[in-house]
């Protein structure tokens, strides 16, 4: 897809209510064109069902309905494949160039939705203009969801901001564009300047109703955004602030070491701060992520396609009575040579036994975009480094969820270190697409293991930093050639 494709997409005055007619296709619910499109936002329950249609999209296969969570795995060192050509692999070997293994649907997609957004955002100022109330929570909700996108795409095409917020991030585009546009790309401290001013006025809208939204955005799904976004920042201070009300509010609820398993079977539950819905409509089957870390043929059509490296295998290892050890199961490794490796993850199908979350079929499992787990490893490791360094309080975050490894000492002032929370926010948030942003935003060494199975891996090294070019993905050819203002602002190296 084209830059002008995915840019004229925002350009197109479309209604944001959209129904979905399978995993990637999306039809509008009332065809339209620029002459009436004015009209397909009239109502609060207009507004409501626009903001279901950008959620749904979300759901894509191309976002976090897949891609975008193996992404932050694939090239994190926590995952390994057992044999290259099953598909999506190209993200693990990071076999990159701007007119091949581009992976552009991220920038399309991504794209996509922000044009959904800013189409409801637009039709909601008319409208409020013109007298009509009662849209500021929908407004809120797209504010937030639009800092969301944001954050991700930032994170896909631009350097950390940790370590060169002056290079290039993506195009700011928070109006619907002229069809001749031909926006350039905005630095990384710009995009993470509209993010937090997205995140803000969001979170001012959504204040006037405090309830967990399930499966959408709420108040304290707007401000555990805030405490992500500003770690990235190292906004410590900020950071734990979020963190803390969060975790404070007493609207959420950690596992307890016994209930963290069977939280996979369910939706919404006490840690949910907010999920991505997947229903039987957008239920992707045998392409869903689910599908992709089970084990080789333990379903009909599974190729076993990522399985846990065992340098994550060994950091779980450290006490066998972890409880997370219970999403895993053998792997594929286990069946051609009989050794107990627990390599395959379950989380994305609900159990072992393919429980699901309760719907008809097992792998229309909501994803958990964001949990309260992650909030006290984020309050954890703010504490670390807040202006007035606090390592008790840290280590309490922080034992909080090393509870689940109960044959592990509780860590302490003397103990905790930013090794610790990492090994800690690998073994937690596994699968859930934070290992590779942890690892570079941190400074960290990432290595492969490439020697599982010998797999040739020949665009990057056993073992790479965050000086190597392609922690960042190309800008396409493709989108390069539909807007030529992009030409000059390619990433380094490609």
């Amino acid at each position: 897809m084209y830059m002008k494709y995915s840019m004229k997409l925002i350009v197109l005055v479309l209604t944001a209510t959209l129904i979905c007619s399978s995993c990637d296709d999306f039809l509008n619910m009332q065809p339209t064109n620029s002459a009436n499109a004015e009209s397909a936002i009239a109502t609060p329950a207009d507004a409501s069902v626009a903001i279901n249609g950008i959620m749904r999209a979300m759901s894509s296969s191309s976002y976090y309905g897949r891609n975008f969570l193996l992404y932050g795995d694939a090239k994190g060192g926590d995952l390994t494949i057992y044999a290259a050509g099953r598909g999506m692999d190209g993200l693990y070997r990071f076999d990159h160039t701007p007119s091949s293994g581009s992976y552009s649907s991220y920038w399309v997609r991504g794209y996509y939705c922000i044009m959904q957004v800013n189409n409801l955002l637009e039709n909601i100022e008319k409208l409020e203009a013109s007298g009509v109330d009662g849209f500021s929570f929908y407004k809120g909700q797209a504010l937030t969801l639009r800092a969301l996108i944001y954050f991700d795409l930032v994170r896909l095409y631009g350097l950390p901001y940790n370590y060169n917020k002056g290079s290039y991030g993506v195009p700011n585009v928070i109006k619907t564009l002229s069809a001749d546009a031909q926006p350039t790309r905005a630095s990384v401290a710009e995009n993470y300047a509209q993010i937090i001013s997205d995140l803000n006025d969001g979170m001012a809208l959504l204040a006037s109703n405090k309830a967990p939204q399930n499966n959408y955005v709420g108040y304290y799904a707007n401000v555990a955004l805030q405490a992500r976004v500003k770690l990235y920042m190292e906004d410590y201070d900020g950071a734990l602030a979020a963190a803390k009300e969060v975790i404070e509010s007493g609207k959420y609820k950690p596992y307890a070491p016994e209930e963290w398993v069977s939280s996979w079977t369910k939706q919404n539950a006490s840690e949910s701060i907010l999920e991505i819905g997947m229903d039987t409509e957008s239920d992707l089957g045998t392409s869903s992520l689910g599908f992709y870390f089970i084990r080789f043929k333990h379903k009909t059509n599974a190729m076993g396609w990522f399985l846990a490296s065992n340098y994550f295998l060994n950091r779980l290892g450290e006490d066998a009575d972890d409880v997370r050890w219970g999403i895993m199961d053998n792997d594929e490794y286990w069946v051609d040579n009989n050794v107990d490796r627990k390599g395959a993850c379950y989380k994305y199908v609900g159990s072992v036994d393919f429980d699901g979350d309760g719907k008809e079929t097992y792998t229309a499992v909501n994803i958990k975009l964001i949990r309260l787990s992650e909030m006290y490893l984020i309050a954890a490791e703010a504490a670390m480094h807040k202006s007035t360094p606090d390592k008790e309080m840290a280590s309490d975050y922080l034992n909080e969820i090393r509870k689940r490894s109960p044959n592990l000492a509780p860590a302490t002032a003397a103990t905790i270190d930013d090794q610790m929370i990492l090994n800690e926010r690998s073994k937690e948030l596994y699968g859930e697409g934070h290992r590779f942003f942890d690892m570079i935003r941190m400074n960290q060494t990432i290595e492969f293991n490439d020697d599982f199975q010998g797999v040739p891996v020949t665009r990057r090294e056993k073992t790479i930093d965050r000086t190597y070019n392609k922690i960042i993905l190309p800008i396409s050819q493709d989108e390069i050639n539909a807007n030529p203002a992009l030409e000059d602002q390619q990433n380094n190296g490609y």
